[in-house]
């Protein structure tokens, strides 16, 4: 039996980011929480043309009845956790609605030919500005930044999903975390993480 009602069903999630960036862990940590509260899970994944570097996409579908198809239909996500802010921005234009959320982090990875000079990276201002016109409520996370100062990048996933469990009506308590991250993780890695899961928690605030 399901521990919280969720509030849509299924209630569908996407993690997008590029590759390196710790967006498959995030999935299964997430979805590995849930199932232990009860629901089912369905996960669907998909991966851009290089492994580090190309776009990734999971799809999260949380149902309190039984399992879904694993793709989000377009125009159908209800929370979008954007680890690179660009590839944020192109999974809203395609499955964001009226009512999506979204938890932006701010820090860019740039593409090859935005490096080489062959395309622009649009500035943090007019992402922002893009974000606030897809979804209806958006936070904007400097989680790579935090991540930086606890020595490891790749802890920005923790943090978005810390945030996520600020802001979400799921019930993404720290001890579940803690029993996940336990499984996919040394148990010295285990403090860090926990920090990093916090610090999402208490960045969210209010939506902008």
């Amino acid at each position: 039996m399901t521990s919280k009602q969720l509030p849509h069903e299924p209630y569908n999630i996407i993690i997008t980011g590029v590759g390196g960036q710790g967006n498959v862990m995030a999935s299964r940590i997430l979805a590995n929480m849930l199932v232990k509260k009860g629901y089912y899970i369905t996960i669907g994944e998909s991966f851009g043309a290089s492994q580090r570097g190309g776009s990734v996409m999971s799809h999260i579908r949380i149902s309190e009845r039984s399992n879904w198809s694993p793709q989000i239909p377009k125009g159908r996500a209800h929370a979008v956790i954007a680890l690179e802010p660009t590839e944020g921005i192109r999974i809203l234009k395609d499955y964001g609605n009226p009512n999506v959320i979204l938890l932006l982090n701010t820090r860019p990875i740039y593409p090859v030919a935005v490096i080489a000079g062959e395309i622009e990276y649009p500035g943090l201002d007019e992402i922002k500005n893009s974000a606030r016109d897809l979804a209806s409520k958006v936070w904007f996370i400097g989680a790579s930044d935090e991540a930086i100062k606890l020595g490891n990048p790749i802890l920005g996933n923790i943090i978005m999903l810390g945030a996520l469990s600020g802001v979400s009506d799921l019930p993404l308590e720290n001890e579940d975390f803690k029993e996940v991250i336990l499984s996919t993780i040394p148990p010295d890695q285990l403090d860090i993480n926990l920090k990093a899961y916090d610090i999402g928690k208490r960045k969210v605030g209010l939506p902008l």
